[in-house]
């Protein structure tokens, strides 16, 4: 019989935070439910005491998450603890984890404490958060590199305090495989209660080693991971969840060892996260990249050909990533459509059938061919749109004039229930356009990054821009496809200026809050 490991995604908190834009609540919400049905056990979803927004998100997911616990970051405080067990209160079992730094570097730089009141502090938050929940973590942060005595003490006394989960980071990446297993291995040995928790691992990828000193914990006893959809996080990133879930599915005979993740859903949720958090996967990505199941050699060729598992240690399918890419055309009907995105893994509640065949007609017309991934392109667009979007594009008509480098545009843009026309001219075609809609809109924004990509294959492919906008000092980041690439442009500006817009409704509604505070306190 195996063992399991417990799979703690945490995209939403540690990889969410180095992201250069932050998500929005519906956003982080769409990638919950992914990891949901990816089957991560625990997923931590912010830092409820870091801003309004975050405590919002955490709420949200809590209350709509059922088959993953959902887990909140805190601090060594009470105000931290509290604000995380508020947020999650409304889910039936959640968990809090609650950290400090160990490690002397940061003990005597960061906290200027010493370590016996370190200690004190860790015992007491732990203490604290088990009268919220019994499902809590503590970690220590920076692990790797706390003297082995100190580490030992303060693993045996956070568990007599309550933690049910003891999280041992690697917190810098300094660490390799046989000093991290190390660690691990001595706790076992020297901590009298270590039986009473499971034992977590927090890897980061400085130095490259974060799933290969993952790995190196489970094999000497840790029963938790913890890491991040394709690898993001703060700075080189965390340990990758596919390329663990992969390693534990394909070498299973050796390590005797498995988890909950389904692995089918591995494609389809790594393509989510990257477009929501505009970070494009690099192309030998292990697992997830372009390259990961190409083949270019003519001897690899060969040898695929005559037996596939000669140089494919696993298969596209065993992610989700289907090899047969089904040519569509505007004659194809609606139980088409469907039959497709079953086969792709979407339920009927994952997209609108309507909506969708209506975008497929209109972009086969365009186009002829459409694929699947065409289609998953498109499920992803309309699921960025909103009821409350207050500006539309109508109608966008450009002229470039090479020889002498200027260009003309007019937007015709529905504003709330107005139509509002209007033209400009810029230095190029997109340059023209967002001059001409930002006249529409009358929103002044700096747009910081601007990157046009490809979805799919060939000349027929979608083109797809995002953007990273700054306004009022926050930075939001927008999306548009279409088959023109200025037309897609044009609607990453408008799916921005739809971001900004909800911004100041929220940012009005809170000063009315507090205005009303203010006066009922007088």
């Amino acid at each position: 019989m195996s063992d399991r490991v417990i799979i703690f995604d945490t995209t939403l908190r540690d990889g969410e935070q180095a992201l250069a834009a932050s998500l929005t609540v519906k956003e982080k919400l769409q990638i919950a439910l992914a990891l949901e049905r990816l089957g991560v056990d625990v997923m931590e979803v912010g830092f409820p005491v870091s801003s309004p927004g975050d405590f919002e998100s955490v709420q949200t997911i809590a209350k709509t998450i059922k088959n993953s616990r959902v887990c909140a970051l805190s601090r060594a405080l009470q105000k931290d603890i509290d604000a995380a067990a508020q947020a999650l209160s409304v889910a039936e079992q959640f968990r809090i984890h609650t950290f400090i730094s160990t490690s002397t570097i940061h003990v005597e730089s960061k906290l200027k404490r010493s370590f016996d009141d370190v200690l004190d502090m860790a015992v007491g938050a732990v203490q604290y958060a088990r009268q919220f929940t019994d499902d809590v973590e503590f970690s220590c942060e920076d692990a790797g590199r706390t003297p082995i005595d100190n580490l030992c003490r303060m693993v045996e006394h956070a568990i007599k305090a309550g933690a049910s989960t003891i999280n041992i980071p690697d917190t810098v990446g300094y660490t390799v495989p046989s000093e991290f297993g190390g660690i691990i291995q001595t706790l076992f040995n020297r901590v009298p209660n270590i039986d009473q928790a499971v034992i977590s691992v927090h890897c980061h990828d400085d130095l490259g080693l974060s799933v290969a000193n993952s790995i190196a914990a489970v094999e000497q006893g840790a029963r938790q991971i913890e890491c991040t959809i394709n690898g993001i996080g703060e700075r080189a990133g965390n340990c990758s969840l596919e390329e663990i879930a992969m390693i534990l599915a394909t070498r299973k005979g050796l390590m005797n060892i498995e988890s909950n993740i389904n692995a089918k859903e591995i494609h389809r949720t790594s393509s989510l996260v990257s477009q929501l958090c505009n970070m494009p996967i690099q192309a030998n990505k292990a697992i997830v990249g372009s390259n990961a199941f190409s083949h270019s050699s003519g001897i690899h060729q060969d040898g695929m050909l005559k037996a596939k598992n000669t140089y494919e240690i696993m298969t596209p399918e065993s992610i989700g990533l289907n090899r047969n890419n089904l040519n569509m055309t505007s004659r194809s009907g609606r139980h088409v459509i469907k039959h497709r995105m079953e086969e792709m893994g979407y339920k009927a509640s994952d997209y609108d059938l309507d909506s969708l065949y209506e975008q497929f007609l209109k972009l086969a017309d365009k186009k002829g061919q459409v694929f699947d991934y065409d289609l998953e392109a498109l499920v992803f667009i309309e699921s960025q749109s909103q009821d409350d979007d207050q500006y539309q594009l109508q109608h966008l008509m450009v002229h470039s004039d090479s020889t002498e480098g200027i260009a003309t545009a007019t937007a015709k843009v529905m504003v709330g229930d107005q139509v509002l026309t209007e033209a400009a001219t810029g230095n190029g075609p997109v340059d023209a356009a967002y001059n001409a809609i930002e006249r529409t809109t009358k929103r002044d924004i700096d747009i910081t990054s601007y990157q046009l990509g490809a979805k799919g294959e060939g000349q027929n492919a979608l083109g797809q821009v995002d953007i990273t906008a700054s306004y009022k000092g926050q930075r939001f980041h927008g999306v548009g496809l279409a088959t023109d690439v200025v037309e897609a442009s044009a609607q990453a500006l408008i799916n921005v200026m739809n971001l900004t817009y909800r911004a100041d409704k929220v940012a009005d509604y809170k000063q009315q809050k507090s205005k009303q505070k203010e006066l009922g306190g007088v």
